[in-house]
């Protein structure tokens, strides 16, 4: 077992290290919602599974704090309200349980994060598009191929590694990333 546990720990060091290699996309990223708050706008995330947790987690971060007690940042989680998920899933098709919201929600200048470790989730890509007939900037987080999203974002982070569990890894480290430089842009 302790074999087996030390593999899984330095596969996710090795991969995590391998992220020095997507530096840019961080700051990229960090610099879009810069500047969208800067300008009273806010973020949008969407996901399934784990990654609509943690676009729950994210949007926490920004709205409550991060590192330090600060004025809340604009931040909202599409994965949260289970009214509007069952009521579109239920009377349209899951693929628009995203695209209502945003539809209902977004602003020009918004930022939409778009979470899926594949890169190919079907609602995933039809809120980017939604995103981009409201005239929001769009984000994907994604794995090492990126799948559809990598075409079709403004910026996007693929995790270097094809497994889910390391993507997740990787994708957490990112945020937190981006959730320091960003609150000590815009609050410090």
């Amino acid at each position: 077992m302790k074999t087996e546990i030390l593999s899984i720990l330095q596969q996710s060091l090795q991969t995590q290290q391998a992220m020095i290699q997507e530096i840019d996309s961080l700051c990229a990223i960090a610099n879009v919602l810069i500047t969208a708050m800067k300008r009273g706008n806010k973020l949008m995330l969407c996901g399934n599974g784990g990654s609509a947790a943690d676009a729950q987690h994210i949007a926490a971060e920004f709205v409550n704090r991060f590192l330090m007690n600060r004025r809340a940042l604009p931040a909202l989680a599409l994965t949260t309200d289970t009214s509007i998920l069952t009521a579109v899933g239920n009377d349209d098709v899951y693929d628009h349980v995203f695209v209502r919201q945003i539809e209902a929600l977004a602003q020009p200048g918004d930022v939409l994060a778009a979470i899926s470790t594949s890169g190919n989730s079907k609602n995933i890509i039809a809120a980017v598009q939604a995103a981009k007939r409201r005239q929001c900037a769009t984000i994907g987080i994604t794995g090492a191929s990126g799948g559809t999203l990598k075409g079709m974002t403004d910026v996007i982070f693929c995790a270097p590694s094809h497994q889910t569990p390391r993507i997740q890894e990787c994708h957490l480290v990112m945020w937190h990333s981006v959730c320091e430089i960003v609150e000590q842009a815009l609050c410090s």
